[in-house]
């Protein structure tokens, strides 16, 4: 593997991209996979090579690191992004440096290049055992793709078959130099400890350990895949095309199909769902406990925090909200005849010349206001209703209604949102007239 063919071969997927990003640390993996490209071009056609260094501002020696990426990358002719970041408070400096690393990563990649990271086999069993303490699922079994998407483009790792020892002594034969990070050794990081205790412990009393665990990885990995496909198929008949365009812009899933599935395919079909939307998924605690949520009575409107999303039962639904929403309307005045952002974000009013519709004289002294509670339409032809009717038999889910802009002129309200318009409001064929629609999300 360690030689410009088999690199060539383990990155075949990505000679399309159009470049290569190395992820540069300046340690041993990340100098062998830089000098393993700069070989490989001199004898195969390879994408623009490109590579980025992270400066996380954490080690006093950490100017120095990125001086020496900036040397290496010098005398072998590759153009050097650096990129320092700020890494957040966290219980885990090693997740929050690791966080902002990725971001960077994700922010500089551009569309369709490819990044490309020297972790090797020994990252892997530590990633492995790493999981396993912690009681990860199946897809945590299989380890580290060796490439997935990441921001605009997508993540490589062509040396995930090769060990740490393999690369150093490969290393030492070309004569490439590398930095040694002092964390590296520092027991008090957990991957440190499992690198250099637990692990070397395990290997003198199951000598065969990295290829149980790396066999064990390729299960996980296939059984991760049936998981998918059964999801898939689940998905199919669960999730719902959304016509109406006040809810097409949140995904959903059919509630009935859902409650038919066993427990175990509800939550198979739950993460795969929130997965394909770039949803991180709650612990099996909190997730079993909303899942029983699912036979609450059909008045209750549970809702389960997602990160920076939230997943609401209405409607007989679940509904995937994110971006801030819920939106509570602010009252505010009817712009006449043009396209009004709301003052609260919950969407854009559009008002255009018709000769149908509302009447128009008068408009500038339209106002804009939300549900008190116990409003009341009275539509062409139709009793008089609540718009809590309307919006009930229009299925409009409860976490939504409270976002819906009504029009009121002279203290009467006139229209719910443009789709339903009052009587007394519309034109006579005389007047000219507007029509009025709502965008809960902007295009």
């Amino acid at each position: 593997m360690l030689t410009p063919q088999g690199l060539r071969e383990q990155l075949s997927p990505c000679m399309g991209a159009p470049a290569w990003w190395l992820g540069l640390s300046g340690g041993l993996d990340s100098m062998v996979l830089l000098e393993l490209l700069v070989q490989a071009r001199q004898s195969f056609d390879l994408p623009p090579l490109h590579a980025i260094h992270v400066h996380h501002g954490l080690h006093p020696e950490a100017d120095a690191w990125a001086a020496h990426c900036q040397r290496a990358c010098d005398a072998r002719g590759v153009p050097l992004t650096v990129v320092r970041v700020r890494v957040g408070q966290s219980a885990s400096i090693e997740q929050a440096a690791r966080d902002a690393r990725y971001a960077a990563f994700a922010e500089v990649l551009p569309d369709g290049a490819e990044l490309l990271l020297a972790h090797h086999a020994d990252d892997q069993l530590e990633t492995l055992l790493f999981r396993l303490l912690r009681g990860t699922g199946v897809r945590g079994l299989a380890g580290m793709p060796r490439r997935r998407q990441l921001g605009c483009g997508w993540l490589s790792r062509p040396l995930l078959d090769a060990p740490r020892a393999a690369l150093a002594s490969w290393a030492q034969r070309q004569g490439v130099s590398w930095i040694d990070d002092p964390a590296n050794q520092d027991a008090r990081f957990a991957r440190t400890a499992l690198r250099h205790q637990l692990l070397p412990r395990l290997r003198d009393g199951w000598p065969q350990i990295d290829q149980s665990l790396l066999r064990l990885a390729d299960h996980a990995r296939e059984a991760g895949e049936l998981l998918d496909e059964l999801a898939l198929s689940d998905l199919r008949a669960t999730a719902v095309t959304e016509q109406d365009p006040w809810l097409r812009s949140w995904p959903g899933l059919l509630l009935a199909p859902l409650q038919a599935l066993s427990p175990a395919r509800q939550r198979n079909v739950l993460r795969y769902w929130l997965r394909e939307h770039g949803v991180l998924m709650p612990d099996r605690r909190h997730l079993d406990q909303w899942l029983q949520q699912l036979v609450a009575p059909a008045d209750a409107q549970p809702e389960l925090l997602l990160a920076d999303c939230r997943l609401y039962r209405s409607s007989d639904r679940l509904w995937l909200v994110s971006g801030g929403w819920p939106q509570r309307g602010i009252p505010e005045s009817l712009c006449p005849l043009i396209e009004q952002p709301l003052q609260a974000g919950n969407g854009v009013l559009c008002c255009a010349p018709s000769t149908s519709g509302l009447r128009a004289p008068g408009l500038a002294g339209w106002e804009v206001r939300y549900r008190q509670g116990g409003e009341q339409i009275k539509l062409p032809g139709r009793p008089t209703q609540s718009v809590k009717q309307l919006l009930q038999q229009a299925r409009v889910p409860a976490w939504l209604r409270a976002s819906v802009p009504l029009l009121y002129s002279g203290g009467e309200l006139v229209s719910v949102a443009g789709r339903w318009n009052a009587e007394q409001a519309l034109v006579d064929g005389i007047q000219s007239g507007f029509t009025v629609s709502w965008k809960p999300v902007s295009d």
